[in-house]
């Protein structure tokens, strides 16, 4: 891995960007424009219009693409996931991309199924596999917990290695433009172990907005969700993800950051303080606003 920013080469052709207005990969499109590389977004909100569950506009969305960074939203572990990687990623090998850089969920089978899929190819890949997002409660699903004053989840006390997206984006954007990553399975994960509570204590330290964290069970909290009225596939992530994921599987620190970058991963406080400087909690709309 050669963490010498004088070993990138702008690689040739067009690089993809899935979900490109989403958490990692509106970051991931900014640092390759940022290093001069043709950078080409995928969303619903784009046109032509990328959906995983229509193929009709990928053989054109893929035209002249060399280099794909690939994250499947809502997550990797939704049903259906693993045939529309297969095929889009079968479709993209056919049509000559050379790199396929992939947005993996840590300590979920059926994102390693998916990883699977990208490694039996025989062009260069690298796997980026993540553990919890500290934006998570600054633009994602627990904003709305945080200013309100408290995060209210079936969480115990099981403790999780949070990253910072930033850090996943860094890693996501050197694997597609610097040689050194092929092959690589990077899993990145914060400095440090924090559960629930202890975020909530530092929210609170940090905010001066008086965060605590409310234990609820698996019970009360689903029917929370079924009451607000999110999404199917959100409700079923995030069912998913506290009944199965989040049973301690995942309580311990990987290097993927530090193999991939040469550096540390960013600490929850340091995401904390950018926020707030930000004005992120003020608002309603999370980072995108600030």
């Amino acid at each position: 891995m050669n963490n010498n920013t004088s070993n990138m080469q702008k690689p040739a052709g067009t690089t993809l960007v899935l979900g490109g207005t989403g958490k990692t990969g509106r970051r991931v499109a900014e640092r390759l424009k940022a290093r001069g590389i043709d950078t080409r977004i995928a969303s619903r909100s784009v046109h032509p219009a990328f959906d995983w569950n229509d193929s009709n506009n990928w053989n054109q969305i893929l035209k002249g693409v060399t280099s794909v960074y690939i994250s499947y939203a809502p997550d990797l572990a939704i049903p259906g996931a693993t045939d529309a990687i297969r095929h889009f990623v079968e479709l993209a090998v056919t049509l000559g991309v050379q790199r396929l850089v992939l947005l993996s969920g840590r300590g979920e089978q059926e994102a390693q199924e998916c990883e699977r899929i990208v490694q039996a190819t025989d062009v260069q890949w690298t796997i980026v596999r993540a553990s919890w997002f500290m934006q998570n409660f600054s633009e994602g699903e627990f904003l709305n917990m945080v200013q309100q004053g408290a995060i209210t989840l079936p969480a115990g006390d099981i403790h999780e290695p949070f990253i910072d997206v930033n850090d996943i984006a860094d890693v996501a954007a050197a694997a597609l433009s610097e040689e050194g990553h092929a092959y690589e399975i990077y899993e990145v994960t914060g400095p440090r172990l924090m559960t629930f509570k202890q975020l909530a204590q530092e929210l609170s330290e940090v905010t001066g907005r008086g965060v605590q964290f409310v234990e609820v069970t698996r019970e009360d909290f689903n029917q929370a969700i079924s009451k607000s009225g999110a999404p199917a596939d959100i409700a079923w992530l995030l069912n998913y993800l506290f009944e199965t994921v989040l049973d301690g599987r995942n309580a311990c620190l990987s290097d993927g950051v530090q193999r991939a970058l040469g550096r540390e991963p960013s600490d929850f406080k340091d995401f904390v303080r950018r926020s707030v400087e930000r004005g992120v909690w003020n608002n309603h709309n999370g980072e995108n606003a600030a």
